[in-house]
């Protein structure tokens, strides 16, 4: 270990406590996933002197103590929990349990190299906002579904208000969420370039500024890879596998794969040609809207980077 290494804290996040390790070091720390308790693993990292925390997204448990930590001036980098099972095999650290985690998420922190400044403190909050209105939908889903399966002519009717009562939460909310969106300097703007995409439409346009903050800064791989849309091979000597998609931002890819197929066969002619071009070569369905999904990720990332709205000339750029 290089002597000039950053120390480095990891924290394995569960819902009630979260368990913190260093390094380097045999100190730890348990505390309450609560205010009081990111209170007291500030001062425990401010007196080992780390100024780099690691943490595990984990289902939003770990939002609170991010932004606490990052109020306080702490370097905290979120990894995914692939990354962080990638590092462990790199290592070959099979154990596992909450202590171990910790310490496997300080040492995850310590190797980062690339540190990238967190996204603006209000994008957590359009984040959660999305989220209820990502949940409305599917609430709206499974009422559909539900209806399908009554003939009873009362139960129909009550399950096709609440249908209609949970649509008119949902266009509220997404009127909320946007006029919150266009108060912060600079992202009406940003929204707009998204939307002048043939095929994406405000509902899609939300969702990709919202899930992918660092949006018009990222090259077109970065970008397809922090979506989960990124290819990948699975080929070995004279093996030539299938090419399959992984990880990354599942409710920003599930956006992004809704609106791939209203786009593919109507309302982006890019897409339509590339769609029924790889029909033509034998892809299966999904294949192909996995590539439009990954297209639609990428003009609007070049729209965003140059500034400028979407032009049909551009499109192949």
């Amino acid at each position: 270990m290089a002597k000039n290494s950053t120390l480095a804290a990891g924290i394995d996040t569960g819902k009630k406590v979260l368990d913190v390790a260093l390094s380097r070091g045999e100190d730890r720390l348990r505390v309450d996933n609560t205010p009081s308790g990111w209170d007291e693993l500030a001062g425990w990292l401010k007196r080992h002197r780390v100024r780099r925390v690691g943490i595990e997204a984990s289902g939003a448990y770990e939002q609170g103590v991010v932004a606490a930590l990052r109020q306080k001036k702490f370097i905290v980098i979120v990894f995914q929990p692939m990354q962080v099972r990638g590092y462990a095999i790199f290592t070959l650290k099979r154990a596992k349990n909450d202590r171990i985690d910790a310490r496997l998420i300080a040492l995850c922190a310590e190797a980062q190299t690339e540190i990238k400044a967190p996204p603006a403190q209000c994008f957590q909050g359009f984040c959660e906002h999305l989220t209820l209105i990502e949940q409305i939908e599917e609430d709206i889903a499974r009422m559909k579904t539900r209806l399908e399966a009554f003939r009873n002519e009362r139960l129909r009717e009550q399950l096709v208000a609440d249908i209609k009562r949970l649509k008119a939460w949902r266009r509220v909310e997404l009127k909320l969420l946007r006029a919150a969106i266009e108060r912060e300097d600079g992202l009406g703007p940003k929204l707009a370039l998204i939307e002048s995409v043939p095929g994406i439409a405000e509902r899609t346009a939300i969702a990709l500024l919202v899930r992918m903050p660092e949006i018009g800064t990222l090259s077109r791989e970065q970008a397809a890879a922090l979506a989960g849309l990124a290819p990948y091979d699975d080929d070995s000597a004279t093996y030539t596998g299938v090419r399959h998609i992984a990880g990354g931002r599942g409710r920003l890819r599930k956006s992004l794969y809704a609106a791939a197929l209203p786009a593919a066969f109507q309302w982006n002619p890019n897409l339509v040609a590339l769609y029924q071009r790889l029909i033509a070569k034998n892809k299966s369905h999904k294949s192909a809207l996995i590539a439009c999904a990954r297209k639609l990720l990428i003009y609007a990332n070049t729209v965003v980077a140059r500034g400028t709205p979407w032009l049909e000339a551009r499109a192949s750029n």
